[in-house]
C-alpha cells in the first residue's frame, strides 16, 4: 500500500494541472457561447494564455477538453479553430434535443411540477425582448431549455445537454437575424410552462415536440443561406 501510496502522490501535480484546465475551458466555454470568439475563429495560444495568465500546457489541455465537446476543433499546422457546424451537425443536435428533452417531459410523473426554473427563463425572455436585446432573448431560451432537461433531476442528462446546449449557441451566433430566429419561441416556452403548471405533461410534450421540429427547420433555412451544407463561410 505504501507503494502505492507513493505513485498517488505523484500525480497530484496532474490533479492540480487538471484542475485548472477545467476551469479555463469553462471560462472559454462560456466566452464561445456569448459570442466572444464566434465560429471559425483561430485561439491564439499565447494571446489567451497571457490574457488567462495560465501555462501552454494548461491551455493545451483546455483546448482539447474542449475538442472533446465538439466546441473546438484542431486543423494540422494551422492550430485551434472554434468550431463552424454543418447542416448535418445541427440536425444531430436537434435529434438529441428531441429524444432528451421530450423524454424529460414524459417522465415527469404525477403534479405539481417544479417549475419555477422555467418561469424565471420566460420572465428573463420577456425583459430581453421588452429590451430588444436579441441576443439576451437567445440566452434566455437556452435556460429555458436547460431548466427543462433539470426536471429529470439527473446530473448525466444535464451534463450531456449542457455540450449539446453549448454547440447550439455556435449555430445560433452564425444567424443574420437573431430577433426572428428567436422571438417565436418566447410565445411557446410561455405555452410548455403553462400546461406543465396546469399538470398537463402529455399537452406540454405536444407542444415540445412541435417546437424543436419547426425550430429545427427554421434554423437549417438560416444555416443553408449563411454557411451552406458543409460550414463554409457565406
Amino acid at each position: 500500500m505504501a507503494e502505492q501510496l507513493s505513485e498517488l502522490a505523484d500525480d497530484r501535480a496532474l490533479l492540480g494541472r487538471t484542475s485548472t484546465a477545467e476551469r479555463v475551458s469553462d471560462i472559454l466555454r462560456s466566452r464561445i457561447a456569448e459570442g466572444f470568439f464566434p465560429p471559425g475563429t483561430r485561439l491564439s495560444e499565447d494571446a489567451i494564455g497571457g490574457a488567462l495568465g495560465v501555462s501552454r500546457n494548461t491551455l493545451r489541455e483546455a483546448f482539447r477538453l474542449l475538442t472533446h465537446e465538439r466546441l473546438l476543433v484542431h486543423e494540422l499546422n494551422r492550430g485551434v479553430f472554434v468550431r463552424v457546424l454543418t447542416v448535418e451537425d445541427v440536425e444531430d443536435i436537434y435529434r438529441t434535443r428531441t429524444l432528451v428533452e421530450c423524454a424529460v417531459v414524459r417522465g415527469l410523473g404525477e403534479p405539481p411540477y417544479g417549475v419555477d426554473g422555467l418561469a424565471a427563463a420566460v420572465a428573463e425572455g420577456e425583459l430581453a425582448t421588452a429590451e430588444n436585446d436579441w441576443k439576451a432573448l437567445g440566452t434566455s431560451n437556452i435556460h429555458f431549455h436547460r431548466e427543462l432537461v433539470a426536471l429529470a433531476g439527473s446530473e448525466r442528462t444535464d451534463e450531456l445537454m449542457r455540450s449539446v446546449f453549448a454547440e447550439l449557441r455556435l449555430a445560433f451566433h452564425v444567424v443574420d437575424d437573431p430577433r426572428r430566429l428567436h422571438e417565436p419561441y418566447l410565445v411557446r416556452n410561455r405555452q410548455i410552462l403553462r400546461a406543465l403548471q396546469d399538470g398537463d405533461r402529455g399537452r406540454a410534450e405536444r407542444l415540445l415536440e412541435t417546437y424543436l421540429t419547426d425550430s429545427l427547420e427554421r434554423v437549417v433555412e438560416v444555416y443553408l443561406r449563411r454557411v451552406g451544407e458543409d460550414g463554409a463561410g457565406a
